[in-house]
C-alpha cells in the first residue's frame, strides 16, 4: 500500500512531465479559445455555440454605474430560472469580449461573481445559458474613468 507522502510525490511527477510536453497547458487553455478570443459579441456567442440571446427580467446584472478603476470591476449575475446550465459575462468594447463563462449543474445556486478589466465605457452582458437551449442576457452601460485595461 502506498502512503500519502508517496501518492503525492506520484502526482507532482505526473503533473511536471505533463507540463514539460506542453500538454497540461495547451488542455487547460483549450477551453474555448475561439470564444475568449472573440473580438465581439457575435464572435464570441459563435464560439460558444449559441443563438442570439434574447432580453429577459428574469435575469440580474450588478453592475457599478460608474468604475472609478477599470482595472478592477465588479460584476454579479443571477437568476431564479430553473436549468441553468452556464452563466457569461461579456463586456462589449474589450479588446476580447469574453470575460468569464461559469458551468453550473442543477444543484448550483444560479448567483456568480466575478472582476475584471474594463478598457473603456461599454455595455456588459449577463448572459444565461437554460439546459433548454433558451440564451437569455441582461445589459448595464458601466463608465469607466480612469485606469482601463488599454485598447
Amino acid at each position: 500500500m502506498q502512503s500519502r507522502r508517496e501518492t503525492l510525490k506520484q502526482s507532482v511527477v505526473v503533473a511536471g512531465l505533463l507540463a514539460g510536453t506542453g500538454l497540461f497547458p495547451r488542455h487547460a487553455l483549450a477551453f474555448n479559445a475561439p470564444a475568449f478570443e472573440a473580438k465581439n459579441l457575435a464572435d464570441a456567442y459563435k464560439g460558444l455555440g449559441l443563438t442570439a440571446p434574447q432580453a429577459s427580467k428574469d435575469v440580474t446584472l450588478t453592475a457599478p454605474d460608474i468604475a472609478e478603476n477599470g482595472a478592477v470591476v465588479p460584476f454579479a449575475a443571477a437568476t431564479t430560472l430553473a436549468g441553468v446550465k452556464q452563466i457569461l459575462f461579456l463586456v462589449e468594447k474589450n479588446p476580447t469580449v469574453l470575460i468569464a463563462a461559469f458551468k453550473l449543474t442543477d444543484s448550483a445556486e444560479a448567483n456568480v461573481s466575478t472582476r475584471a478589466k474594463m478598457a473603456q465605457t461599454s455595455d456588459v452582458y449577463a448572459v444565461v445559458v437554460l439546459n433548454d437551449g433558451k440564451v437569455l442576457f441582461a445589459k448595464k452601460e458601466v463608465k469607466v474613468t480612469l485606469g482601463g485595461c488599454g485598447g
